[in-house]
């Protein structure tokens, strides 16, 4: 009897015990098994370029990782548009994602409508880089920093030009965004591609150009071109001795490009949560750090939230920025 009763307890602890623990297992579940298969990466951008190269140092250290491919899906066109479509109407699994940029954000001030929303049809997993913009002029162009451009743009009102890579390009929206802050008028002249616009500015056909890092730094170190200011907001590591437009009598001024990974909304929080961890994780690597500096890029990190605020502040600049300068899509 003794031994029957002082077992009792133990047999419902046992069966307690069992019933959380099932319980434990079951609510994550599709987090602890997830992913049973390989995760489509959507980049809307070519081969080869940061989006695309980023999404694989990435993918390549989250594979490792999860034991699970990551496969890089490009889907160009529409400035990214087409890529982010596709992650908006993927079920919300985990097993779509979407390297989008900053162009994701311009996006939705040049384009009336659509087919999603930019915000509220994705889930922000974490901003993964941010890659400076350089101000480049040609060797004869009497400005040699900002506030000298300021000045000569003032005196000559709407006679100071500047090129891009095309009509609502990132490099295209820098030059606006520093019009509107300096109160001057700055001509943009659309190139097909930042290649042509480097060239022009090279050989004197226009006397300075927003660039990548990247493209600009060769020339630069060559002399064929001068570096007058960054657009992020600390110096870039690979010219730390060109200063920032906001160290330059700007301050807040910003034109960064930048890469983070979204899904579809919907996301279970726990595979959200776990994308988020491997994310980092892969940034953390020596590798991955070695391999995201070498293309003119500094790994950033961000929990989803921080992500999200982000990407929410950067939609409301452009499009501010956008609809002040009347810009329209080629």
């Amino acid at each position: 009897m003794n031994a029957t009763v002082a077992t009792m307890p133990n047999m419902r602890a046992l069966q307690l015990i069992a019933l959380l623990a099932g319980a434990v297992c079951t609510l994550p579940l599709h987090a602890q098994s997830y992913p049973a298969r390989p995760i489509r990466m959507v980049v809307g951008f070519p081969p080869g370029g940061a989006a695309d190269i980023l999404a694989r140092i990435v993918g390549a250290r989250m594979a490792e990782n999860m034991r699970q491919q990551v496969v890089v899906d490009n889907r160009t066109g529409a400035g990214s548009a087409i890529a982010s479509e596709i992650g908006a109407r993927a079920a919300p699994d985990g097993y779509t994602l979407v390297m989008i940029s900053s162009s994701h954000a311009a996006n939705a001030g040049l384009h009336k409508k659509l087919p999603f929303d930019p915000v509220n049809d994705f889930t922000s997993i974490a901003l993964v880089a941010s890659a400076s913009q350089v101000l480049i002029a040609n060797v004869s162009f009497p400005a040699k920093n900002i506030p000298e451009l300021v000045e000569l743009a003032k005196a000559k009102p709407g006679q100071i030009d500047y090129a891009s890579g095309g009509t609502g390009s990132t490099t295209h929206l820098a030059g606006e965004l520093l019009s509107r802050m300096a109160n001057i008028s700055l001509r943009h002249l659309p190139y097909k591609g930042a290649a042509p616009a480097l060239t022009a500015v090279i050989g004197g056909e226009v006397p300075m150009q927003f660039a990548s890092v990247p493209g600009g730094l060769p020339q630069i170190r060559a002399g064929r071109v001068k570096a007058i200011a960054v657009t992020s907001v600390k110096r870039a590591t690979q010219l730390p001795d060109t200063p920032t437009i906001a160290e330059s009598g700007y301050p807040g001024y910003e034109a960064a490009n930048w890469y983070g990974v979204v899904g579809p909304a919907a996301m279970p929080r726990a595979i959200v949560e776990r994308l988020n961890a491997e994310l980092l994780r892969a940034l953390r690597t020596p590798e991955a750090t070695e391999s995201i500096v070498r293309q003119g890029a500094d790994p950033t990190g961000s929990t989803p939230q921080a992500f999200q605020t982000y990407l929410k502040s950067e939609i409301v600049k452009w499009t501010n920025v956008i609809r002040a300068a009347g810009i329209r899509p080629e």
